[in-house]
């Protein structure tokens, strides 16, 4: 069965009371349950990890190299500017997609540029929650070879 990652950065656990207007109301255990039963559907297993620590989240990137198929990460505002979450994503060889609740591209400036995105198989963002489910699809059906 194959074993999908899905990891979330700063603050990502403050869904539900952060900024709802921009991230919605749904909690973080909330979203996970929602993937879960997506996961359930396709006939993956999930785990999950959330950290508001940059090392925390590489380390759990490397230890994914045994771990897991692939990798569905919103990495908050490190997105922007984390070169070293960059260059994990990269040396693990691991497919990772990019998720996020809004469109990163309509809001601030400094939030406009994913400084991840080109070593990730795919970038899916502004569905709200939605983003997390079709990062998995996505995710899956690359791994599965369902892609080309």
């Amino acid at each position: 069965m194959l074993r999908i990652l899905v990891m979330n950065g700063p603050n990502l656990n403050l869904l539900g009371t952060r900024e709802p207007e921009v991230y919605g109301t749904q909690t973080l255990a909330e979203i996970e349950a929602m993937i879960a039963g997506r996961a359930a559907d396709l006939g993956v297993d999930v785990m999950f990890f959330q950290s508001n620590h940059e090392g925390a989240l590489i380390d759990r990137l490397h230890d994914a190299m045994g771990d897991a198929d692939g990798v569905v990460f919103n990495p908050g505002a490190y997105t922007h500017y984390s070169y070293a979450l960059r260059d994990a994503i990269s040396s693990t060889g691991l497919p990772v997609v990019e998720v996020h609740l809004s469109d990163i591209s309509s809001r601030e400036e400094f939030r406009a540029v994913s400084v991840i995105a080109p070593v990730c198989l795919a970038q899916i963002a502004g569905l709200g929650a939605e983003s997390y489910t079709k990062g998995l699809d996505t995710l899956v059906a690359h791994v599965r070879g369902e892609d080309r």
